[in-house]
């Protein structure tokens, strides 16, 4: 690297850092003004800074690092142009092309560190904040659906709930089926009422009716009024949170998902977002750098401020996409992989669209 990129790539991460801090103050801030009434329900100073705020940071720096890089680079290219820095440079014999290295060197440091993060570190550091927002701040994520839970704990097993409590371990109307290989019903457990004994690691079913089917169609009735088994399952294994997820490294995330799809799950698609989103937020920092430079090495009569208004105009547009695609993919409207890469592919047509047109 030479003197020019040395600087470019000084500037760079030197704006970053400072705008990441600007932005994570302003949100600590008013999140402090939002949840003040919450956090004296006996939360500690300590569990306050270290278990939600300093994890607050780390998760939402984190989160919007790519869009931070990009107002960033605006703001610094922008000032560069302005001085007729880009243009020294370019009529030095520097090629547009070449001018580009620093800040996708840049921009691979940060998406590095954005990639570990996401996948390795940011699920740890979830444990602590979301399990402190679900105790004092009330606005945690909430559990999964309990009501009317279908699910395959096993290969050609079945059960259901009408209802089930993760806290109290308890569901009413249960059912347990088995099917054969030619999908044929061999046996069906069903009961009143279901709890998990955490002293015997049993389930206890109450008023529980027993229909056992042979291969040659005799059935088997067996009736009572109390009922202790064991299952394939376990209660947390029923109705995960939806918050389970995020606080999983992405290793047992994707064994996790594999469980899930055995399961039948019906919020599947939910964590195939949360898998694929580890990767694609991180990668949105190269496009959105393209597209930041492309903007800015341009003179323009609004200068810095025109460049700012439209740069926060396509970091809106960003995540205005991604919430819409992502509800599409969380629903089973489109695929999860489409819908979490979709604002990236349409903002990567802009990025080389801007970037033909940019000045050379």
């Amino acid at each position: 690297m030479n003197i020019v990129d040395k600087y470019i790539l000084k500037k760079f991460l030197g704006t970053f850092v400072f705008m990441m801090l600007i932005i994570m103050s302003i949100a600590v801030i008013f999140d402090v003004t939002e949840k003040i009434e919450d956090f004296q329900k006996g939360a500690t100073l300590s569990e306050i800074l270290v278990d939600y705020y300093l994890n607050f940071i780390l998760f939402y720096g984190n989160m919007f690092s790519a869009m931070i890089v990009f107002i960033s680079t605006i703001l610094f290219t922008s000032k560069m142009t302005s001085n007729t820095e880009i243009v020294a440079i370019l009529t030095g014999g520097v090629s547009y092309r070449r001018l580009m290295m620093p800040f996708f060197v840049g921009a691979t440091i940060v998406f590095v560190l954005s990639f570990i993060a996401n996948h390795y570190i940011i699920p740890k550091t979830n444990v602590k904040r979301l399990q402190f927002e679900n105790t004092y701040v009330g606005v945690g994520r909430r559990l999964a659906d309990n009501q009317n839970i279908h699910r395959q704990v096993a290969p050609g097993e079945l059960v259901y709930f009408e209802n089930f409590s993760p806290e109290r371990k308890t569901g009413h109307n249960f059912s347990y089926e088995k099917f054969d290989n030619n999908l044929a019903l061999r046996s069906k457990l069903t009961g009143n009422y279901i709890r998990f004994d955490t002293a015997t690691d049993k389930w206890k079913i109450d008023q529980y009716v027993l229909r056992i089917i042979d291969e040659d169609g005799t059935e088997h009735l067996t009736k009572g009024r109390r009922l202790d088994t064991s299952f394939v399952f376990q209660p947390s294994e029923l109705v995960p949170k939806l918050f389970s997820s995020a606080m999983m490294i992405t290793p047992v995330l994707k064994d996790f998902i594999e469980a899930e799809r055995l399961r039948g799950s019906s919020k599947l698609n939910t964590y195939y977002i949360e898998y694929h989103k580890r990767t694609s937020w991180p990668f949105a920092t190269y496009i959105l750098i393209l597209i930041a430079v492309s903007l800015s090495t341009k003179k323009n009569r609004g200068g810095l401020g025109l460049n700012m208004a439209i740069g926060i105009f396509i970091c809106l547009i960003y995540v205005f996409l991604m919430q819409i695609s992502s509800t599409f993919g969380s629903v089973g409207q489109i695929s999860p992989f489409i819908a979490v890469w979709f604002p990236n592919i349409i903002f990567l047509v802009l990025g080389i669209w801007l970037y033909i047109r940019a000045p050379k």
